[in-house]
């Protein structure tokens, strides 16, 4: 990081530092927000945007080949008056990494000028433009969009270390994207009665990147076709160098026809599967001594000291008002050996019995005991930890969460079950673009513990935090003759990993 700029970032960080800092005040006779002489003007000179880090997200997409990687593959219009695919497709991303939220907040984008000299652009699309785009794919066009983006994430994983390749954990799961429109082609009923699309995202869990998303109509089984996008995602993670690949889901996801194929190839899987009367009579009949007890680990280490808790305020209400309750006793966890019906190999299953007991108001009712079981061909882990792996695939569904409701990505703007597709896979882009920002931050050098530090906390990062932390940065934007310039004209603590960022991608990558 060039001196001056250094300089200038550790000013800043000083002066908020000073006005954040602790002190003895006296009793305050008027408000701490005293500005009364507001007077707007328009700047003449000055251009700023409000998107700052936007910059180095792009950067980074045509470092690691992305626009190319789409441009090549995809091909949806015969001439490219003025826009190619590959404007399409991260006007679209940019639109939701900006804060904005649907097709029609692409007209704020394409209207703020700033904006569109930062990006060296003389316009981008509208949202009728981008939505006639949606309309465009077919089918192979919306397999080709994702091979174009997965092509340019094998360029990512390139950079990363050795024991990043150590194991991949695939995970799959649906949800329920619920529409008002009525004229929704391939939208239908769910099992709940909600009226929409039921699309499947199939993620790996080490750095919650979706590999893929597949849109399919309301009244579809969460887990239909999830074996074919398993085999392709577990391609993929071989192709990307993993050297062990790991499978993940919960009961609707354990087809017990696909467990002999991955198997053989070598791929361990853990899934949830149905507690049947079978199953349930061989764990009812196990001796009481293959029973152990199972100790979880705290949610969360007591960093300081430990501080009273404040009262239940629900359990409370459901005391006073004698609501039924149930209440968790103990856990207890056994193993045996298990054939499935549609298997020709026997696996081991792990089954865990949780003692629970019913309450109202303050007596209790009865005790109850609830099996639940997970099938693995993971024949050397430990049974409390092949519990563990799996209870850790409910971290998807943050995942899932992340693109309803913070990326606004699962959502059905466009007319047809496709075009729909095609719209869920480019938004969900932009949270694949925060992970890989994470993934290619640098962490070498004197302060690599600390950059690490800083690079797990941005793998962590819900949507939100990363769009407010690094890219909503105010910027000042100067034209020169060969460079765009941005200049920072605030400081927050991710600053500096953006100048890391932008400076590792003005070189070549590893490839």
């Amino acid at each position: 990081m060039r001196r001056s700029r250094t300089n200038r970032s550790r000013n800043r960080k000083r002066r908020i530092e000073g006005r954040l800092a602790g002190r003895d005040w006296s009793a305050q006779t008027t408000p701490m927000f005293r500005a009364k002489n507001i007077v707007y003007d328009v700047a003449d000179r000055v251009r700023a945007t409000t998107c700052g880090g936007i910059g180095a997200v792009h950067l980074m997409c045509r470092r690691i080949g992305l626009i190319e990687s789409i441009d090549d593959r995809l091909h949806l219009l015969k001439v490219h008056l003025p826009y190619s695919e590959s404007d399409h497709v991260v006007n679209i991303a940019y639109n939701i990494l900006c804060g904005g939220t649907c097709l029609e907040d692409l007209e704020l984008r394409r209207t703020d000028e700033v904006y569109l000299d930062a990006l060296g652009t003389q316009r981008s699309p509208d949202p009728t433009t981008a939505g006639d785009f949606c309309r465009r794919f077919d089918e192979d066009d919306v397999l080709d969009l994702m091979g174009a983006i997965n092509e340019a994430r094998l360029m990512v994983w390139k950079q990363q270390p050795k024991e990043f390749f150590d194991e991949a954990i695939i995970e799959a799961d649906g949800t329920i994207v619920e529409t008002a429109g009525e004229c929704k082609e391939g939208a239908d009923f769910s099992y709940t009665g909600r009226f929409g699309y039921h699309p499947m995202v199939v993620s790996v869990a080490n750095t919650q990147e979706p590999l893929f998303v597949v849109n399919r109509s309301g009244n579809r089984p969460s887990q239909e076709e999830s074996a074919i996008w398993f085999d392709r995602a577990i391609s993929l993670c071989r192709q990307g160098g993993f050297r062990s690949i790991r499978l993940r889901g919960d009961t609707a996801f354990s087809q017990t026809e696909y467990l002999d194929g991955w198997d053989e190839d070598g791929v361990t899987f853990i899934f949830g599967i149905q507690a049947s009367a079978r199953l349930e009579h061989r764990a009812e009949n196990l001796e009481e001594s293959r029973w152990k007890r199972l100790r979880r680990d705290p949610k969360y280490a007591i960093a300081t000291e430990r501080r009273s808790r404040p009262e239940n305020v629900k359990e409370q209400v459901i005391v006073e008002r004698e609501f039924d309750n149930v209440h968790l006793d103990y856990e207890e966890f056994a193993e045996f050996r298990y054939r499935p019906v549609k298997c020709k190999k026997t696996y081991r299953v792990i089954a865990l019995k949780k003692h629970l007991i019913w309450t109202k108001g303050q007596a209790q009712l009865w005790d109850e005991v609830r099996y639940f079981f997970y099938i693995t061909n993971d024949r050397d882990t430990p049974a409390e930890e092949i519990i563990f792996c799996a209870n850790a695939r409910c971290n998807q569904e943050n995942l899932i969460e992340q693109l309803k409701n913070g990326v606004h990505a699962l959502r059905a703007p466009v007319d047809s079950l496709v075009s729909n597709w095609a719209y869920m896979v480019m938004a969900s882009l932009a949270w694949t673009l925060s992970r890989w920002y994470a993934l290619l931050l640098p962490t070498r050098g004197r302060w690599r513990n600390r950059y690490r530090t800083e690079r797990a906390e941005l793998l962590r990062m819900e949507f939100k935090r990363f769009v407010n932390s690094v890219i909503r940065l105010p910027c000042q934007i100067v034209r020169a003759a060969r460079r765009i310039e941005y200049r920072l004209l605030g400081w927050n603590r991710w600053q500096s990993t953006l100048f890391r960022m932008a400076d590792a991608m003005r070189h070549p990558l590893r490839c």
